[in-house]
């Protein structure tokens, strides 16, 4: 009987050891399965994306996630290569800021044969269309930011004057939204002209660089500059001021730090908040509900605001 009952206890406590064993093995696999996120970037040389991905790679650590982040560097092709390295790497989802809304079609398709969720952040690939399904957006209607530009200049300025529109890159969704919201606007008033549209590809020192040049052809005819962006907006204020012309109006759009500290300080007349938080944490927050089986709208929204003297303290 007495050794009926010592290989119970030998069968038992074996049990117990390899029942403690796999339960190791199953908290070593949680431990591994961290959720990893790929986000495609097209531009870091871009403020303002610096600050989506900021707020991206915070929303991610605050969910215990993983994010890689890649810059495509404006190169459309690399961005390609890019997200096709991320599918191969069995990421659980990707986010991408496409470097030209025009050719994300092999993205769009890559991404969603391979089965990952694919979420699009701040230029909006779609147009008016609704995304495919597995496909998500997160970013503003661009047109209102030009829209809320052109009602403040109006405003502002009068009903009559010359003004200067600084564009993005032609290829991205903001730029031909933002510069159509301006014309919107402005084309009411027949006193007021468009001088002249310029692509300064979203960069200080073209913004600056094509100021001066309008300074030299237009003169005083030249009343008020619309940048697509704050850091062309930034560029074209150097130019003013080098030139003694701070009687221009100018006007940019993203909110970014400087731009904010600008507007309080009385240099730039208003930019337009764009969020960036809103946009780099709302699309982790899509991927989460996503992975935790919800089912988020194809389409989420981040309203633009307009930043003015009268408001600016609300921003710094």
């Amino acid at each position: 009987m007495k050794k009926i009952l010592a290989i119970l206890l030998v069968l038992v406590l074996t049990l117990g050891m390899f029942t403690a064993c796999g339960g190791g093995k199953e908290d070593e696999g949680a431990a591994d399965a961290t959720v990893k996120i790929g986000f495609a970037q097209c531009n870091l040389n871009d403020t303002f994306q610096t600050y989506v991905v900021d707020a991206a790679k915070a929303k991610a650590a605050e969910l215990g996630y993983t994010i890689d982040v890649q810059d495509a560097q404006e190169d459309v092709v690399k961005q390609q290569d890019q997200v096709n390295t991320m599918i191969e790497q069995g990421y659980d989802a990707i986010m991408v800021v496409p470097v030209d809304t025009a050719a994300m079609g092999p993205i769009t398709d890559a991404v969603t044969a391979a089965g990952i969720p694919l979420i699009y952040v701040n230029r909006n690939p779609f147009g008016t269309d609704n995304p495919p399904e597995g496909v998500y957006y997160v970013g503003s209607q661009e047109i209102v930011a030009g829209q809320l530009q052109g009602e403040f200049l109006v405003e502002k300025m009068g009903e009559k004057g010359g003004v200067g529109i600084l564009m993005g890159i032609l290829s991205n969704e903001g730029a031909v939204k933002r510069t159509e919201g301006n014309e919107s606007v402005l084309s009411k008033y027949p006193d007021i002209k468009i001088l002249a549209k310029e692509t300064g590809e979203w960069q200080y020192d073209k913004g600056m660089a094509i100021t001066e040049n309008w300074l030299t052809a237009y003169g005083d005819q030249l009343n008020a500059i619309l940048a697509n962006n704050d850091g062309m907006a930034i560029g074209a204020l150097q130019a003013l001021e080098a030139a003694g012309r701070d009687d221009v109006i100018v006007v940019g759009v993203d909110a970014i730090p400087d731009a904010v500290n600008l507007v309080a300080e009385g240099k730039l007349d208003a930019t337009v908040l764009q969020d960036a938080d809103g946009q780099g944490a709302g699309a982790v927050d899509v991927i989460s509900k996503i992975l935790g089986g919800a089912a988020p709208e194809a389409i989420t929204w981040i309203d633009f605001v307009l930043v003015t003297p009268d408001n600016v303290a609300d921003f710094q």
